[in-house]
């Protein structure tokens, strides 16, 4: 169990870390770069949830909201990594 919470506060941080990385790159393809990983990370915090809920250590009433997050923080980075995919398109 600590092992498996350990791993998903590591991916939910290296989201944020991740775009706060690439944010600081001189250019918009290093940015889109640490955007990319950041998804990924996304997806492993997505995996790592559901696992969660199917092994029982997610409560039902949990499951949702924690879920909904995660999806607000996925469409979020979705529409950051469409605009700088745009401006690198225009550059």
């Amino acid at each position: 169990m600590y092992g498996f919470t350990s791993q998903l506060r590591r991916a939910a941080l290296s989201v944020a870390a991740n775009i706060a990385e690439g944010a600081s790159r001189k250019h918009k393809k290093g940015y889109l770069q640490f955007l990319y990983i950041a998804r990924g990370s996304v997806s492993e915090v997505e995996c790592l949830l559901s696992l969660a809920t199917q092994l029982g250590y997610l409560q039902g009433n949990e499951s949702p909201e924690i879920c909904n997050r995660r999806d607000e923080v996925a469409r979020t980075l979705f529409g950051l990594i469409c605009s700088v995919e745009g401006e690198t398109q225009r550059s």
